[in-house]
């Protein structure tokens, strides 16, 4: 082996275990990659390693433009009030028994995501489905884990319903092959459907756990807590002590939220910073504490009517504000602005007027140090605020509440939904009539919404998912950089010649398509699904020109893989929003959508060597 093909294994497997740590973020772990194939290039000037010119060349890729258009249509669509239409009628069903309410669920977010981008699809979905799980007296961890599945396996059915579909037709495309059809893939796309229905329909009651969300638990009287603000009085017992010595922090009816000095925001500890007089405290307090008679510290302004502090601190502390107030959750939005930031950059308190008392990421509760903590999309977000504040978070797009569903600005324009509907049959019949290649009518599509306003251009800039484009950039660079200098053919050697070794020629291609889907499937259980597609796929094209046979059922084998990723939270968008949001665990996934995953990988080894000969 060459020193390129070392180099090329090197950054592979430094990739993978940054993708698996996530010491980094994803999307900087590829554009790393993609800095240093770069800068290499440059330097050595090596001919087997891809020139500058070629490595930049990604960036003129179809395939990640058609995506970043594709985001944009499906904006548009769930903006527009499109994908409104499908939570109506879920609405009219929830007279259904479990398994029947199920099986129309699924088929509906199936049909929905064939055609839209999937997350979109779930995230408008989740407060729906979680409502409707308490009129119908079932358990949200009963439904959220099928309405993902169900978003997964209906991106399987055309070239669009996933960006990993895309990406695939765009490498197969510039490997000299013709791109896949519109709906080439729904002939192993639905049996997927119709397979996965039957089975979360008779088994997801027995195998998905009976859990709720934390504000479920919470009776509608323990959700409620007034958010009093007050300040130490003069000559006050707190002056010089904390809120620790001072019994503060102690009192199981109260909660030190913030400490404000001379309009200044205290860090650190709070129950440990020495209180002085002036200083204004901000308080959650339970309704236990409410004082109906009127009889409150007698300041005079009717404030104090609404709640009144303890004995032991009312000559210590004056109340100057005391408001009803409610505990939500919410998740991070995947366009939400602040994403990377901590609390004390957005000023988050100040900004939607609430006050953030727990963080759940990937299955684990963050309560200490939350101003240290950088939010990330999917973060579910445990809020305090009050009653008006939760009404202006409805009309945020940044924050998603999930026990309440999400209220419109304005009623939605029929014009306008038209106009969306339009443009996506559009690019659907123009690609599949193959009249102008999918990426130019995409392109198109995105013009016709533009133009008719049904999006602002700020809103469609925002709708692109930069991290998964960046991510996309970086592996094909590394794709690249492995058929080139000759890494692929060498791992699709090593796979091919461990075949070989047992299994009877006749059985060869059918043992080989089954590797590539299990070695596809676990990276993509880890790994981003785009990295997996951009990875395998030259390793697939290597395998199949070296036995003479043809790619394409190694290219879509590698497609289903790395869409039916089921096993794990992390390894699908739509899966890492319900995780937080059903108050899972990371082997409830793994329970049912282990066997899931068996049954995909069954029915596709099946059905891809019927439908798409070798």
């Amino acid at each position: 082996m060459t020193w390129e093909i070392y180099f090329v294994f090197g950054l592979l497997g430094l990739s993978i275990y940054s993708f698996i740590h996530e010491r980094i973020s994803p999307d900087l772990t590829a554009l790393t990659v993609l800095g240093i194939l770069v800068f290499v290039s440059m330097i050595t000037g090596v001919n087997t390693l891809p020139s500058l010119e070629a490595t930049l060349g990604v960036f003129a890729h179809p395939a990640p433009i058609t995506i970043a258009g594709m985001f944009i249509v499906s904006t548009a669509l769930e903006k527009t009030g499109v994908i409104k239409g499908i939570t109506k009628y879920l609405g009219k069903l929830s007279q259904l028994s479990y398994k029947r309410f199920l099986f129309v669920m699924i088929l509906g977010v199936a049909a929905a995501s064939a055609f839209v981008n999937n997350t979109p699809v779930v995230i408008v979905l989740m407060p729906v489905i979680l409502t409707l799980a308490k009129s119908m007296n079932i358990a949200s961890s009963k439904l959220l884990i099928p309405l993902s599945y169900a978003s997964i396996l209906g991106g399987t059915c055309t070239l669009i319903g996933t960006s990993t579909n895309l990406l695939a037709s765009g490498i197969l495309t510039q490997s000299g092959y013709e791109p896949i059809g519109m709906f080439e893939l729904a002939s192993i796309g639905l049996p997927l459907v119709f397979v996965g229905t039957i089975f979360l329909v008779l088994f997801g009651n027995r195998l998905l756990p009976h859990r709720e969300t934390l504000t479920a638990i919470l009776s509608e009287n323990e959700r409620k807590e007034f958010i009093t603000e007050v300040f130490v009085r003069p000559n006050s017992d707190f002056i010089g002590s904390n809120a620790n010595d001072s019994g503060l922090a102690k009192h199981r009816s109260i909660r030190l939220i913030e400490i404000i000095r001379r309009g200044v925001v205290m860090k650190g500890k709070l129950e440990e910073i020495e209180l002085r007089e002036g200083d204004r405290l901000l308080l959650a307090c339970r309704p236990t504490q409410t004082n109906g008679n009127g009889n409150g510290n007698g300041n005079g302004n009717g404030i104090a009517n609404a709640f009144q502090l303890p004995e032991e601190f009312e000559n210590s502390l004056s109340i100057i504000s005391s408001n009803e107030g409610l505990v939500i959750e919410g998740i991070v939005a995947p366009q939400a602005q602040f994403i990377g930031k901590t609390l004390e950059e957005i000023n988050f308190r100040q900004q939607f007027r609430m006050v953030l008392v727990a963080i759940h990421r990937k299955g684990v509760n963050l309560r200490d140090s939350l101003n240290e903590v950088r939010l990330q999309e999917g973060d579910t977000l445990l809020l305090m605020g009050s009653i008006d504040a939760v009404e202006n978070l409805e009309f945020s797009d940044q924050i998603i509440i999930l026990d309440r569903i999400h209220k419109e600005k304005k009623p939605p324009s029929r014009f306008k939904q038209s106009i969306s509907i339009l443009t996506i049959l559009g690019i659907v019949l123009l690609a599949s009539f193959h009249v102008i290649p999918i990426v130019a009518a995409v392109i198109f599509g995105v013009s016709v919404l533009l133009i008719s306003r049904c999006l602002e251009p700020s809103e469609a800039y925002q709708s692109v998912h930069w991290p998964i484009l960046s991510i996309i950039f970086g592996m094909l660079a590394l794709g690249q950089a492995m058929t080139s200098t000759g890494a692929s053919n060498l791992i699709a050697e090593g796979i091919a010649n461990c075949v070989f070794t047992f299994a009877p020629i006749a059985l060869q291609p059918i043992i080989l398509l089954a590797v590539v889907y299990l070695i596809t499937s676990a990276f993509t259980e880890f790994l981003s699904n785009n990295a997996a597609v951009a990875l395998m796929i030259p390793i697939a094209i290597s395998l199949a020109i070296n036995l003479g046979l043809d790619p394409r059922p190694f290219v879509i084998a590698t497609c289903i893989a790395s869409s039916a990723s089921f096993a794990t939270p992390i390894g699908y968008q739509t899966n890492t929003y319900v995780y937080g949001a059903g108050g899972y665990r990371f082997t409830d996934f793994t329970k049912i959508g282990l066997p899931l995953n068996i049954i995909c990988f069954v029915v596709a080894t099946i059905f891809i060597p019927m439908i798409w000969e070798f």
